[in-house]
């Protein structure tokens, strides 16, 4: 028996990887820590992605040949990948299935804007990093342009970047499932990413604000120079302004733009101090409810947070166990996206 093709994020949480993929667990987990405000939305669950593979038994034959590639052989990834996520999108979403994803829209808002999340099973784990493997979406308006973008990021789950990440570590492609997080669009005043411990340091006692202007695209792919604050308890201790000299807005039509920010907004800084110290309080409750170090994309609308992912930070070296009940410090060690 398959189980429900949507879950809101309310009813799942971090220790069900499995059925909503590691984006989804983490988002449901955050939606149950008090203080924390997570844009509404829901899951597709693996089971909706495995019913889909079922549809198309000519991936199997095409799974069994990237199994046997050695991961340098680039032009045989690309080629089967490709013909893996062009097979995917082609399959029409049955009835059932379809009706389960727009009956989640309708409740929510049909006609706003989306964002539309890969969330793969082997993602956001402790122990690897598969950041920016899979794809997103963001804008994504309407029931159709929704159900075509979940269609896009169950096939993504075949990039040539992914299929050559598994294949390097040795994870094999057919345990690996796909979840799809389709949330409420917000439109930040400011977004970025904070880390809470030192990404140049590895110091698990200072925290790291990255921030700019608009959706936080513009800053993971790094087309802008982000301000950086650094905080150690409650008090900034270091800070970077950098020259944001555009930002990336939702259009109004859907989709993202480009747009350049006046001359004289750009060396302001995206966020006010109080309002840094607030960002790293929250990221410190978020640490405290997962246990570990987290790499934390956040969005400010209206001088209010919104957390929308939170994932464990994999690479800072382990807290050495001590052989007596004294504190042992640790080495330091930088973070890769």
């Amino acid at each position: 028996m398959s189980g429900p093709y949507v879950l809101g994020l309310q009813e799942v949480d971090e220790t069900q990887v499995a059925v909503v993929g590691g984006k989804g667990a983490h988002l449901g987990g955050l939606s149950r820590i008090d203080g924390i405000r997570v844009p509404a939305g829901f899951c597709v669950t693996t089971d909706a992605f495995r019913r889909i593979m079922a549809e198309a038994p000519s991936i199997d034959d095409r799974l069994d040949r990237l199994a046997r590639l050695n991961p340098d052989d680039r032009d045989t990834i690309r080629t089967l990948s490709a013909e893996i996520r062009r097979i995917i999108e082609g399959i029409a979403i049955p009835g059932d299935l379809a009706a389960a994803i727009t009956g989640g829209l309708a409740r929510l808002g049909e006609q706003a804007g989306y964002a539309v999340r890969s969330s793969a099973t082997a993602e956001d784990l402790p122990t690897a990093s598969f950041a920016g493997q899979q794809d997103t979406y963001l804008n994504v308006v309407g029931p159709a342009a929704v159900l075509q973008h979940v269609s896009r990021c169950w096939a993504s789950l075949y990039t040539e970047r992914a299929v050559t990440y598994r294949l390097r570590n040795g994870i094999e492609h057919r345990t690996v499932s796909m979840a799809v997080v389709v949330q409420q669009l917000v439109f930040p005043d400011a977004s970025g990413i904070l880390f809470t411990a030192d990404p140049v340091t590895g110091n698990r006692r200072v925290a790291s604000v990255d921030a700019g202007f608009g959706l936080g695209e513009a800053l993971v792919s790094g087309l802008v120079n982000p301000d950086v604050f650094k905080v150690r308890d409650g008090e900034i201790v270091a800070k970077a302004i950098g020259a944001k000299h555009l930002a990336i807005l939702a259009s109004p039509a859907g989709g993202t733009q480009q747009q350049a920010i006046d001359p004289q907004r750009q060396e302001r800084p995206a966020l006010t101090d109080p309002q840094v110290v607030r960002l790293v309080k929250l990221g410190r409750r978020i640490e405290a409810h997962f246990g570990r170090p987290q790499d934390i994309e956040w969005c400010l609308v209206d001088d209010d947070f919104q957390i929308v992912q939170s994932r464990p930070i994999t690479t800072l070296f382990p807290i050495p166990r001590p052989a007596t009940g004294r504190t042992t410090s640790t080495s330091p060690s930088a973070i890769s996206r």
